[in-house]
């Protein structure tokens, strides 16, 4: 899953009313009380341009709120069964001061093993996390190329013609997984186009122009992305 796209999302307060047992009890093989779950939402991600110069397009956060129904909370992004915290149980799309944002709501058992984790997320310790899926299509906002098809020249966070680039995620492919973490997992802005997005890598441009150590760059942590997921 090289072309997994990370972003940071945090922690909120969500009550365990009947409704909302009614849809975690969906996910269970016996019926849970009140008593039993501690519930909490997440602020996944909105269709506003991010600090790596990107957008969700607002079908993509309405087809990434079903997707995300059922996939694990994790750990940190550690990929085992031992790592796997809570479940979402639901999600939706929010419209608040013109702002849509996908939220996400979880679940996990009141047990000895979760008291730590629960205690640490009421008190503020622990209030980031990181979601991570995948989406169709990646487009230029000023040329209108697919990133997963082919690579433009264009730079998300530069200036060109007084227009300043960001690239639409577009097409709620699939959702992986949420993970609890100390630092929110976020890509750096802007590089591993033709990894991060799945597309061709870019034309080959003047030396001077800096974007050959660009694409140096990318090549480097394409191998280093290989080697990481390689094995899932």
């Amino acid at each position: 899953m090289a072309n997994e796209i990370l972003k940071a999302a945090h922690v909120e307060k969500q009550a365990a009313n009947d409704g909302e047992l009614a849809l975690i009890n969906r996910q269970t093989l016996r019926a849970l009380t009140a008593e039993e779950v501690y519930t909490f939402r997440l602020a996944a991600c909105d269709n506003q341009v991010d600090r790596d110069s990107e957008r969700f397009t607002e079908a993509t956060l309405e087809g990434l709120a079903s997707l995300f129904v059922g996939k694990p909370v994790l750990m940190d992004h550690l990929w085992s069964a031992g790592t796997q915290t809570a479940r979402v149980y639901a999600g939706s799309v929010e419209a608040s001061g013109g702002v849509k944002r996908l939220v996400l709501r979880c679940y996990m058992p009141r047990t000895e093993k979760t008291a730590e984790t629960i205690t640490a997320i009421e008190t503020g310790i622990l209030r980031e996390c990181s979601v991570g899926c995948a989406v169709e299509r990646v487009i230029c906002s000023i040329c209108g190329a697919n990133q997963t098809e082919t690579c433009c020249r264009h730079r998300p966070g530069r200036e060109y013609d007084g227009q300043v680039c960001h690239m639409d995620l577009d097409g709620a492919r699939d959702a992986y997984e949420v993970s609890l973490v100390a630092v929110p997992a976020q890509a750096e802005a802007g590089i591993v186009k033709s990894k991060r997005y799945g597309g061709k890598e870019a034309p080959e441009v003047p030396e001077e122009s800096g974007d050959d150590e660009e694409l140096k760059m990318a090549q480097a942590i394409q191998e280093q992305e290989e080697k990481r997921y390689g094995g899932m």
